[in-house]
């Protein structure tokens, strides 16, 4: 009924047969495989990972590989900055999602997980004129490829380069009416993260029920809100300074009550855990020892 899995990302020292193997000795029964440009530059912690590379891939030898493991490839990951205030970077990264939506496309793979983006120093009306201006153009290709769109709610502002505004415009259920208003189509929807509303001091379980027609793909990843230190500096302090990410059970979302509000709606696709947590950084060990201690506290929930 829900397909337990995890992002690639985590395991960016390996290749993609490593992953799939990883995933399938320890009982996962799908991966979000990332996807950015083997030439990328990103140093952004968990960015900049290639396990399919949509510039070289030979799509029918993954394809063999595909057919011979019991995991499946949940969707297709890249989360650049689509409306990055440089014209030439945003450009490259649409680009890339396009060529990304074809290569899941040609692999039967349903959705691509990614960024609306954010110019950081414009207000949400401006950037939601960026929205209209750009995405249309990237949506009319997923509508053509059969592919959905899965945005991640992560507001993409943790560091000081980041600031104000963040690097990715679709982080409240007011802004994602916006979007899906300029956008109608059902191909565009959400890579649902619980853990980005807690921080922010929103009800991570009302969108579930919300936008139940618009959940594309599912991140499963904790936070912990540090109130001690909230107090001290405030909602306008860089997000970092009053709250950090956890594994699934170590953190402020409710997990019996989003997995109850998923069975309610009938959601019926991947859960994948994203381990962001810089406590299982310590050691290649410590990273695996991080996936699966999430997904034995997951396990009460699912059926592995």
């Amino acid at each position: 009924m829900l397909n337990l899995g995890f992002v690639s990302a985590i395991l960016a020292d390996h290749d993609l047969d490593y992953v799939l193997r990883f995933a399938a000795e320890h009982r996962f029964s799908c991966v979000e495989v990332m996807c950015w440009p083997a030439s990328n530059a990103d140093t952004r912690r968990y960015a900049g990972v290639t396990h399919i590379d949509v510039d070289t891939v030979d799509i029918a030898q993954l394809k063999q590989t595909l057919a011979a493991q019991p995991v499946s490839i949940s969707g297709l990951g890249y989360y650049p900055n689509p409306l990055d205030p440089d014209p030439e970077k945003a450009a490259f990264y649409r680009e890339h999602i396009r060529k990304i939506i074809r290569t899941a496309a040609a692999l039967d793979i349903p959705v691509v997980n990614t960024f609306i983006g954010r110019n950081p120093s414009l207000s949400v009306s401006d950037n939601l004129k960026l929205v209209a201006a750009h995405w249309p153009a990237i949506v009319r290709e997923a509508e053509l490829y059969n592919v959905k769109i899965g945005i991640e709610n992560c507001p993409m502002w943790f560091t000081n380069d980041e600031w104000p505004g963040g690097k990715n415009l679709a982080t409240t259920p007011a802004i994602w009416d916006e979007l899906f208003r300029i956008i109608p189509s059902p191909v565009l929807g959400l890579n649902y993260d619980p853990s980005h509303m807690i921080w922010q001091m929103m009800d991570e379980i009302s969108p579930i029920y919300a936008y139940k027609d618009r959940l594309h793909h599912i991140h499963l990843k904790d936070v912990k809100l540090y109130k001690d230190k909230l107090d001290r500096v405030g909602i306008m302090a860089n997000p970092l300074e009053y709250h950090s990410p956890k594994l699934p059970g170590l953190g402020d979302v409710r997990w019996g009550r989003f997995f109850a509000a998923l069975t309610d709606v009938r959601y019926r696709g991947p859960v994948c855990i994203e381990v962001e947590d810089k406590a299982y950084e310590g050691s290649p060990e410590d990273i695996q020892t991080a996936i699966l201690t999430a997904r034995n506290y997951l396990a009460q929930f699912l059926v592995l």
